[in-house]
């Protein structure tokens, strides 16, 4: 079941509020507000917080805080956001509460993932520190002078990473003022080669190495020894990280998975202001 546990976690990386008094049945959601059982679901179903932690029980997962519990945007299933260990995640529970469910559930007409919209909402409150973080390791993309430093945990053979950066480019060439510290964090179980890449990288400590190996060029073999992955990734371990790519900004906000470098470039100027008024 524990599985079950990082499946959940997992899927909230790659689709990328307050918490539930215990033992409080849900309140219902302006949405479902009145109407009979047809249009107010809530009248008919509830779920309560204790049913909650006997369900992360199951899935190994008792220590999990409650951040929230509300209507799905899908009719019959109760929307569930936990933070386990700094990692925030969201799963879905069906009226019977037999079933949990992990997975992005999309609009059609809209097209548009509803799951990733919670994630991104479910972060925006959520700071790491970076000073924790150590940087003389990190490739550099950009000014290292820049006032602006976004650090990046990334994969060498992560997809979803090669399309962040190539956005993270088009951000330094529109903004001087902002560089990218990229911290290599190889996912070996998702990706086995990631792990002698990202030593080969850091070695040379060349951030062409990386963009090759994004391009699908070979990349040659480590040259040395280092302990510098192995540290990356007990690093992320330590501060919730388990996907990528992971952005952390300038005022310690967390983004999860690509976004236009247009709209990266709003959420920097956006932490930057918030760090101002500290």
């Amino acid at each position: 079941m524990r599985i079950l546990l990082m499946l959940i976690l997992a899927v909230s990386y790659f689709a990328s509020g307050e918490p539930a008094s215990g033992g409080q049945l849900f309140s219902p959601s302006p949405a479902f507000a009145s109407g009979s059982c047809d249009t107010d679901c809530v009248k008919c179903h509830t779920i309560s917080t204790e049913e909650v932690r006997n369900i992360l029980a199951k899935i190994k997962a008792p220590d999990a805080k409650i951040l929230k519990m509300q209507m799905s945007p899908a009719r019959g299933l109760w929307e569930v956001s936990i933070d386990n260990k700094g990692q925030r995640g969201l799963f879905y529970v069906d009226f019977s509460k037999k079933y949990l469910i992990s997975g992005s559930i999309i609009e059609v007409n809209a097209a548009i993932n509803k799951t990733k919209e919670r994630l991104d909402a479910l972060n925006r409150d959520r700071r790491i520190n970076r000073s924790l973080i150590p940087l003389k390791d990190a490739l550099i993309l950009g000014d290292k002078k820049a006032a602006n430093k976004v650090i990046v945990f990334t994969d060498p053979d992560c997809p979803f990473c090669s399309k962040l950066h190539e956005e993270i480019k088009k951000v330094v060439e529109k903004r001087k003022d902002v560089a990218f510290y990229i911290k290599l964090f190889p996912l070996t179980k998702l990706h086995p080669d990631a792990y002698w890449k990202s030593k080969s990288i850091i070695c040379e400590k060349s951030l062409k190495l990386l963009e090759d190996n994004f391009e699908k060029k070979p990349i040659p073999k480590p040259s040395c020894e280092t302990g510098v992955i192995d540290r990356n990734i007990k690093l992320a371990g330590s501060l919730g990280i388990s996907g990528t790519p992971t952005s952390i900004m300038p005022d310690g906000s967390v983004l999860t998975g690509s976004l236009p470098a247009d709209k990266f470039i709003e959420l920097i100027d956006s932490a930057k202001k918030k760090g101002a008024k500290k």
